[in-house]
């Protein structure tokens, strides 16, 4: 699945303080910190790692939708469409959610 360019900017300069790299995985735009996935990019918009234990915390958010591939849904990630990737009221708190679920585990 092809990456969103402007997306993939909006995260890079939210991220741009932290050590972070980028990969393409599976066609998206991924980016990571300390080797785990914090978020991504894809066509339509942008998907967050925020971890189990805050799943339900990041579902009480406006715009956000479990992430699901292949029809099956993945628990501690969810995803925001483009347009609301690029609010910032919508996607700041997200991306605090899954840095500080990332920040939780052990470097790879």
């Amino acid at each position: 699945m092809p990456h969103d360019p402007g997306t993939a900017q909006i995260l890079r300069d939210d991220l741009a303080d932290l050590p972070v790299t980028e990969r393409r995985m599976f066609g998206a735009l991924c980016f990571l910190l300390h080797g785990h996935m914090v978020c991504d990019t894809f066509q339509d918009g942008a998907m967050f790692r925020v971890g189990k234990p805050d799943h339900a915390q990041a579902l009480t958010l406006p715009g956000v939708i479990t992430m699901a591939m292949g029809g099956s849904q993945i628990a501690g990630f969810v995803q925001l469409s483009g347009e609301d990737v690029a609010d910032e009221r919508r996607r700041a708190p997200l991306l605090t959610l899954a840095l500080a679920f990332v920040k939780s585990l052990p470097p790879k």
